[in-house]
């Protein structure tokens, strides 16, 4: 195919309820809450809201009590709470993903929903707007597509888009689009770092790009800074080269949230020996030892904090990494009440195989 080269992100709208909504019809146009097992009385986190959900304040990642007392406020009766089910989503997404594969793209999975494509094209709006057709004749779920002259911009282009949309932004419209945005704006930058941003008087997109690197690594580290720099340009994320290579795990984690918070230190040792041997068996299935152990406290009512040690050697000793684990727990406020645990190995790298050095599928923007 003769063109340019671009990247396209593409992006399924509301994927997880989506998903839902095709199983059951009768959900479609109520405000639809997946997470957990379902059930708004017990602890656990909204995974997906639908846009009709969503109208009412709530979504990923907020506890689903919350969500049921938001959706009780404004006296809404239709609204549904639904298990979350990983099986169908994978099963989905899968066809999604064989369906880009079927373009004239290289494919790069990101997750469940959301992939980048390296294209060649004199007309990258019209292959947007094929691609879109395509996963909807396949599954009938609709995306948006960003479409970049690299990853970073691809990416931000497609909240333009949303929802069913395409939208594309380059280094020819970057500053016009981004410039009088808030740092917070920029895919990386959540609020803890635009104010510290802002406390250097950079509030906007155009001020972070107009910074230099000097003073930004002066303030913010000399790594972080020109980072950050470089994104005010519309610049990161390895931006050239879209690979197809699959994706590897660099760990693998668990995590436990407690319908009634742990008041007892044994207690929750124990629980995190447990995540740790669990987390283990993880690891064994893809042959790969463990490297690092990390633990994930989240006290009451919904403070979180993590803490980590690398171990003395890689190690698949289910004793050795759950003693680690444990030992970590000595680095915990017991005075807290604890709502949620969670125990990460990070892994050795997998082993290279030789036949598949250099010859993946890639596209250079």
């Amino acid at each position: 195919m003769s063109g340019h080269n671009w990247v396209l992100h593409v992006d399924l709208d509301q994927f997880v309820a989506a998903v839902e909504v095709l199983r059951r019809p009768e959900l479609r146009g109520r405000p639809v809450i997946v997470g957990a097992r379902g059930d708004p009385t017990e602890r656990g986190v909204v995974s997906t809201a639908s846009y009709e959900a969503r109208e009412f304040g709530i979504g990923s990642g907020m506890p689903l009590r919350v969500a049921a007392r938001r959706i009780a406020a404004r006296g809404v009766t239709d609204a549904v709470f639904l298990p979350v089910d990983a099986e169908a989503y994978t099963a989905a997404s899968r066809t999604v993903m064989d369906t880009l594969r079927g373009l004239d793209a290289v494919v790069e999975v990101l997750g469940w929903d959301e992939a980048f494509l390296g294209v060649t094209t004199d007309d990258p709006v019209s292959f947007a707007r094929a691609a879109q057709s395509a996963v909807l004749s396949a599954t009938e779920l609709h995306c948006s597509v960003g479409i970049g002259d690299n990853k970073l911009r691809a990416k931000i282009a497609t909240g333009f888009g949303k929802p069913r949309g395409v939208f594309l932004l380059t280094a020819d419209n970057w500053f016009e689009v981004m410039g009088g945005r808030g740092t917070d704006a920029l895919w990386g930058i959540g609020s803890k770092t635009a104010n510290k941003l802002a406390a250097l008087g950079i509030h906007t997109v155009r001020e972070l790009a107009d910074a230099t690197d000097a003073d930004l690594a002066s303030a913010l580290g000399p790594t972080i800074g020109p980072w950050l720099h470089r994104l005010g340009l519309g610049l990161g994320l390895g931006d050239e080269v879209v690979t197809a290579e699959p994706w590897v795990a660099r760990g693998h984690g668990r995590e436990t949230t407690f319908q009634h918070n742990l008041t007892d230190p044994e207690q929750v040792t124990a629980e995190v020996r447990l995540l740790a041997e669990r987390v283990t068996e993880d690891l064994r299935t893809e042959g790969r030892a463990a490297v690092r152990v990390t633990l994930k406290v989240r006290y009451a009512p919904f403070d979180t904090h993590t803490t980590g040690r690398p171990l003395s050697e890689p190690t698949l000793d289910p004793a050795v990494i759950a003693d680690a684990a444990a030992a970590l727990t000595e680095r915990l406020d017991h005075d807290r009440e604890v709502r949620l645990l969670g125990v990460r190995l990070d892994m050795t790298p997998p082993p290279e195989h030789p036949s598949s050095q250099g010859d993946g599928n890639h596209h250079s923007v």
